[in-house]
């Protein structure tokens, strides 16, 4: 479905929203009986209790919708777009003084919520719509929406039916909708256009690997996004139990969600020069596997001693910020499903990303916090590099020890990216329970927070 706001109608229903402090403020603008109403039923303003109000014929009036108290509000967002499911069908206005963050939050929450994945089985539809508030900038909110949508699905479709031939058709659907360029090198062209690294990850599954190389815009500052676009990882010869296998059509998450984001990028027409590098493969078992204790030449000349199969990620990127880095772009974002140990560090909630550049990191940090897109900053730890270098190849793609092992991959994926100003992210893309405007399943990560910062970035 595509998320828009219902249009602006003289029969939409109100819709308030109040914290503990403030219901009795807004509960003395409603008529007697509804402030009644709001007494007799314990309704209290706490965060997502929905109350549906009453005329004095029993005709539906409106609906108070809790906030919660503001000193926790820190622990929640989206708060009020938990309302869209509980809510009789129709149209809603908020009404009330709110703030542009908490309208614009409110919105594209509501948007998110609608949110429903009805590939393979009918899911119910939310009934409630929003119109816009006055105070937003309603066809932004719906970009974004709509990009976060394309990476949910991307995401939550099986590997059966979203393998790399697949990822390269959304690639060109996206690029089709935005008359943007794509190139797509396939199988054995991926050797003789110097991706080695991206053919030998790949070359086990009867899907070929291939790069997939997007451009849009012809003025502007250069911004290229990777996303890492494993299909489907069994691990390789270093098999994976079942148990770590069971959310690995999710290990595209990367490339779904630089998919979304350059959706929003180009549907809102940002004045800059994008290019979008997604290597897709399926690291499978087959004769012709890559092995453990092979040496891999890559794209950029560095060799690369395999000392797990099952640490693909970085090496399919590997080439493809290489060829990235080839142009100097003023900024190159890679996201990535890379590592465990980024879970273990900060959990499935944030997003962890790293840096050299403190001013970017100050841009990221901000727009987070206002686009509720919650991120944290990891280091590029030099001291860490000895830990990548075995000796009998320039690099190791699975330092033993277990230790800083988010670091340590992306200090990998540094090596890749000469002096290019760049940024990695190591996501999670999913979520592993229902929240308010994040149903379980595949989510983006981080991708409204950097499309918030880049104005500041880019100087857009």
């Amino acid at each position: 479905m595509t998320p828009v706001f219902a249009p602006k109608s003289t029969t939409s229903y109100p819709l308030y929203l109040v914290t503990p402090d403030t219901l009795e403020a807004v509960a003395g603008t409603l008529p007697l009986h509804a402030q009644n109403w709001v007494q007799a039923n314990g309704f209290k303003g706490n965060a997502g209790e929905t109350l549906v109000l009453q005329s004095e014929t029993g005709a539906i009036a409106g609906a108070v919708v809790g906030l919660g108290a503001p000193e926790t509000a820190a622990r929640r967002r989206f708060t009020a777009a938990s309302a869209a499911n509980s809510l009789p069908a129709g149209d809603w206005e908020l009404t009330g003084d709110l703030s542009d963050e908490l309208a614009t939050e409110t919105a594209l929450g509501w948007l998110l919520q609608m949110y429903r994945f009805d590939r393979y089985a009918t899911q119910p539809q939310a009934q409630a719509r929003l119109v816009a508030p006055a105070n937003v900038d309603a066809p932004r909110i719906e970009a974004i929406a709509a990009g976060e949508f394309l990476t949910r699905d991307l995401i939550n479709t099986p590997a059966a039916d979203m393998g790399p031939q697949q990822l390269e058709q959304a690639a060109r659907n996206l690029a089709k909708d935005h008359n943007a360029e794509i190139a797509v090198t396939t199988g054995a062209d991926l050797l003789d256009a110097n991706f080695p690294l991206i053919h030998s990850v790949g070359r086990a599954s009867p899907n070929a690997p291939r790069l997939i190389d997007l451009h849009w815009g012809k003025t502007g500052p250069t911004l290229t996004l990777v996303g890492k676009g494993v299909c489907f990882d069994t691990g390789g010869l270093n098999l994976k139990p079942g148990a770590s296998m069971g959310l690995m059509k999710k290990d595209m998450g990367g490339a779904a969600t630089v998919l979304g984001l350059a959706h929003m990028i180009m549907a809102l027409n940002l004045p800059l020069q994008l290019r979008v590098l997604i290597p897709a493969v399926e690291n499978n078992v087959d004769g012709n596997a890559f092995r453990p204790g092979d040496i891999l030449t890559s794209r950029k000349g560095l060799s690369v001693e395999i000392n797990n199969t099952d640490a693909e990620g970085r090496l399919v990127l590997a080439d493809a910020l290489a060829l990235g880095a080839e142009e100097n772009p003023d900024l190159m974002v890679s996201m990535a499903t890379l590592t465990g140990a980024a879970r273990v560090a900060v959990g499935p909630d944030l997003a962890p990303y790293y840096t050299d550049n403190d001013s970017d990191a100050a841009a990221l940090e901000t727009a987070a916090k206002q686009a509720a897109d919650p991120v944290w900053r990891m280091p590029f730890h030099t001291p860490y590099e000895s830990m990548i270098e075995p000796g009998i190849a320039d690099l190791d793609n699975a330092p033993k020890g277990g230790f800083a092992g988010s670091i340590t991959a992306a200090l990998f994926l540094r090596r890749f990216t000469s002096d290019t100003n760049y940024m990695h992210f190591d996501i999670y893309g999913w979520n592993p329970s229902a929240a308010p405007a994040r149903p379980k399943g595949g989510v983006g990560m981080g991708a409204r927070a950097l499309l918030d910062a880049l104005p500041d970035m880019l100087k857009l």
